[in-house]
């Protein structure tokens, strides 16, 4: 909770990541919020009210979770949200002919978006979902520390550098 509000406030990007691996941690406990203590909160060193926040704050994304359907995959829709306004910040700012690094900086990106897409199976992501996913991706290969072929890092670093952009975009906003 105090790492996502902090994120929301000075990274969008990071927080969306941020909150994505939250729902992962919820998932890999089974939306049990007594593993979920046992495993993530005692780490936690705050005062007992901050404490209570905190676990209000995972009871309610649980119970989100559950009631949205996605105990198993998938995302809250306050994440979708997130997503959504990114992408309506992108396409505006692909159609402002004032904004040529981004639209520069698109471009450069989307061949790894495509070449992402023709690799996920046959599953259709919005291009922002696809850069997202791609990042989260690696982030979970970093943690467990498998190897990263080049091609794999060089698109992440483009991708990381047009998502951060926008972030910056959108914070401006």
């Amino acid at each position: 909770m105090i790492i996502a509000q902090q994120k929301r406030k000075e990274n969008i990007v990071e927080y969306l990541l941020y909150m994505w691996q939250v729902e992962d941690l919820i998932r890999a406990n089974q939306l049990d919020i007594d593993r979920i203590r046992q495993t993530l909160l005692n780490q936690y060193d705050q005062p007992e009210d901050v404490r209570q926040q905190i676990i209000q704050w995972y009871e309610e994304l649980i119970e989100m979770m559950r009631s949205e359907g996605v105990a198993t995959q998938g995302h809250l829709q306050v994440n979708k949200n997130v997503l959504i306004t990114l992408t309506d910040l992108h396409l505006r700012l692909l159609k402002d002919p004032q904004e040529t690094v981004y639209g520069a900086l698109y471009y450069k990106t989307l061949p790894y978006i495509i070449q992402l897409r023709s690799k996920s199976g046959g599953i259709e992501m919005p291009e922002l979902e696809t850069c997202f996913t791609a990042v989260y991706g690696y982030l979970l290969l970093r943690l467990q520390k498998k190897e990263i072929h080049p091609e794999t890092l060089e698109a992440v670093k483009q991708i990381s550098t047009f998502l951060t952009f926008l972030a910056e975009k959108y914070k401006e906003e």
